[in-house]
């Protein structure tokens, strides 16, 4: 049952029967009040009758007999009828109770007959009650009549019992032909939608999977063409994926053998720089630059190609502690060139991360800077300095180099298209950028021109139980 009222045939079914009862009240109130005014109505025509009958007598000479008979079948206690020039009481029984409230039918608001229909539904008691009304077909002015509200409060009741049932049966029929409607034009094709979501997710690679547009419908239509072209992308994405998965494990075989023959070159190539032969000497560390180029795009490439990164196990360290260490790598490694690594991240800020990697996000960063400051054989700076914001840490890497040409900013984050310099892969960045995200955070270019460039790494603090 549970789950029948949580579908959406069966919530559209719910609230059919809901709004359908709804209507059926705001019909109720107004029929209950036209109920009551014809109840009164009737009771007044029929008073008419009975005094035109005893005014038809001669001399008004009645038995009381038939004067009860009359009140009895008109249903009132008394009835005075007014002409133009007298008020004149016709019929009315010997004892009379006092009346607790008049009723005048001529000409009253339709607010005014709702709410009375309403207090005399929800009242109590049999009270005398006086109605006035007009008489039909010119018979008076005026006609009054005395009745018991007790009658016409069970005549309510049951009338509208009877408006009540017919609401439910109507209320029934309707969420009944409405629920077929929805499966048929609703609930059907979606579900239609859904297989096909379900088969496709089963062997996205099947093209002939991928869902055709049938419906009739506008909206399910473009939902359908949506899909489809969906689908085809992603079937194609995956076809390409494959292939590039097979073409990077060839390439990383294919790498992996061409290290062990670089390095067996380089080996020879480092006795040859120690011949005495001029053209040797010139020659031996140009082949050794090219050979240790070489040697490093392999060792890239086959980095890159391995599994993807393991998730960060986040901690909360010291930034500073961390950029020193960063930067006492990159002076062991580089020679004097003239680049100068400069901290300024204050000892207080603390970072959530994973310490190896981003000691590999910074390394790639200041790396990347210093072989671009280096290339134009000008001295210059390198300096890190970073921002403690409530929900996220901004680290920035600020160089004082030639700034990134334009075809490099334009993938400066793809991998083997980002290289500036020449012979570079571009992998140090992607790498970079990827560890960032891993962290759900970002690094991005700021801003770069002729007198440096600046990069952001926007890592978010974890929360407590994470950290």
């Amino acid at each position: 049952m549970n789950r029948f009222v949580n579908s959406l045939t069966g919530r559209f079914l719910v609230l059919t029967v809901i709004f359908v009862m709804l209507a059926e009240v705001m019909i109720f109130v107004p029929s209950v009040a036209r109920f009551r005014v014809e109840y009164l109505q009737e009771r007044l025509e029929l008073s008419q009758i009975a005094s035109l009958t005893l005014l038809a007598t001669p001399d008004d000479m009645v038995s009381p007999t038939l004067k009860r008979e009359l009140l009895v079948n008109a249903e009132v206690l008394s009835i005075t009828l007014r002409r133009p020039d007298m008020r004149q009481l016709i019929l009315s029984q010997a004892e009379t109770p006092p009346v607790e409230e008049t009723f005048d039918l001529r000409e009253a608001p339709v607010v005014e007959l709702i709410l009375d229909a309403m207090n005399a539904l929800v009242r109590t008691g049999d009270r005398p009650i006086r109605v006035i009304g007009m008489p039909v077909k010119g018979g008076g002015v005026m006609i009054e009549a005395t009745l018991f509200e007790a009658p016409l409060r069970q005549a309510m009741i049951s009338y509208g019992l009877n408006i009540l049932r017919l609401s439910i049966v109507i209320s029934l029929i309707t969420a009944f032909l409405l629920f077929l409607a929805v499966r048929r034009f609703i609930v059907k094709p979606m579900k239609r939608v859904v297989d096909h979501m379900t088969d496709y997710a089963a062997d996205p690679e099947n093209a002939q999977r991928i869902i055709k547009p049938t419906s009739r419908v506008s909206e399910l239509m473009s939902a359908e063409v949506a899909l489809a072209d969906l689908q085809s992308q992603l079937t194609q994405s995956l076809k390409q994926k494959e292939r590039l998965a097979t073409l990077g494990g060839a390439v990383s075989r294919v790498s992996h053998d061409l290290r062990n023959m670089l390095t067996t070159a380089q080996l020879l190539a480092d006795r040859f720089e120690r011949s005495e032969d001029p053209t040797v000497k010139r020659t031996a560390p140009k082949l050794i630059g090219s050979l240790d180029r070489a040697i490093n795009l392999c060792e890239r490439t086959l980095t890159f190609g391995k599994a993807e990164e393991p998730a960060p196990q986040i901690r909360q360290h010291q930034l500073a502690r961390v950029v020193e260490d960063v930067m006492d790598s990159d002076r062991l490694r580089s020679t004097d060139d003239g680049v100068r690594l400069v901290c300024e991240v204050d000892p207080s800020v603390t970072v959530d991360a994973d310490g190896e990697q981003l000691f590999r996000i910074l390394s790639n960063l200041t790396r990347n800077a210093r072989q671009a400051i280096a290339a134009t054989g000008e001295p210059g700076q390198i300096t890190v300095r970073a921002a403690a914001l409530q929900d996220s840490c901004q680290i920035e890497v600020v160089d004082t180099g030639p700034g990134l040409p334009p075809k490099a900013r334009e993938n400066i984050f793809q991998p083997f298209k980002g290289g500036v310099r020449h012979g570079g892969t571009g992998l140090g960045l992607a790498i970079a950028a990827e560890l960032a995200r891993g962290h759900g955070g970002a690094l991005e270019l700021v801003e770069t021109s002729a007198t440096g460039t600046r990069f952001r790494i926007t890592l978010p603090r974890q929360t407590s139980q994470a950290a």
